[in-house]
């Protein structure tokens, strides 16, 4: 269990940052939910507490250094430290590469690669200065170690999260802190929902076809990754107290892309 233990969520307002919150929730560690989307925040909070557990929204821009400074100084005053952080905060803009607009890109690179950088820097510097160490996750996807049509940017960003993760668990293994990739694959999130009609424009296929052709192709039953199953497997890296799993990334993803 994470009693005493202190968690912070980014982009757990909704999806799988919102599942993944309650999850740690459930497993005892008091929460900030971090997310631009307050509505959201606070009813991820307010579902929270209705479960008996213990959580704050803060609002947080994960592309600014002083938003997330502010976010982590906000928990650590309402509970006292900072044990789990996880980077989760991430959007998805499919385009052929060469049509791919800079500025989209670089809209890409801000959330998902600086975004990482900046919530695992906060949250590091705390827990070296704590002398507890702690835990920091990632989301990264099945895209953290495979390709897939139109997704220049995000695989980039995704496969970057693995040099990040292991960096960190090298340096921060000599103060207890420890580092993981959660690798999902498609998960019925609202930023899913979004690719199926944007891929079916792009290749003028079906939407169903775009389900059965493209996204689940390759997994061993057919079926999308649920948000419990990604909830799981971040309450097992955030239990991973001795660290024999830092630097490890883990596919959640019915079979797409064994390794």
């Amino acid at each position: 269990m994470l009693n005493g233990k202190v968690a912070l969520v980014t982009g757990a307002a909704s999806g799988l940052g919102k599942a993944s919150a309650k999850r740690l929730a459930k497993d005892g560690a008091a929460v900030c939910v971090a997310d631009l989307n307050m509505d959201g925040a606070n009813q991820t909070v307010e579902e929270i507490k209705k479960d008996g557990g213990k959580a704050i929204a803060v609002n947080m821009d994960v592309t600014s250094e002083a938003s997330v400074n502010d976010g982590f100084k906000k928990t650590i005053a309402e509970f006292g430290g900072i044990d789990i952080a996880f980077s989760n905060a991430g959007v998805q803009i499919v385009h052929p590469f060469e049509e791919y607009p800079f500025e989209e890109w670089r809209k890409m690179m801000a959330i998902h690669a600086d975004g990482a950088f900046l919530v695992s820097k906060a949250a590091y510097t705390e827990m070296k200065k704590s002398g507890k160490g702690g835990q920091i996750l990632f989301m990264g996807s099945a895209h953290s170690h495979l390709a897939s049509l139109y997704k220049s940017a995000y695989c980039f960003a995704k496969h970057g999260l693995l040099g990040l993760c292991r960096t960190l668990a090298k340096e921060g293994g000599p103060y207890n802190i420890h580092s993981y990739v959660v690798c999902p694959g498609f998960v019925r999130t609202p930023l899913v929902e979004k690719q199926i009609p944007e891929q079916a424009k792009i290749k003028g296929i079906s939407e169903e076809e775009v389900i059965n052709n493209i996204m689940l192709v390759d997994t061993v039953d057919k079926q999308f990754t649920t948000v419990d199953e990604v909830a799981n497997l971040v309450s097992f890296f955030a239990h991973d107290f001795s660290g024999v799993m830092s630097g490890q990334s883990m596919l959640v993803s019915h079979g797409w892309g064994m390794k």
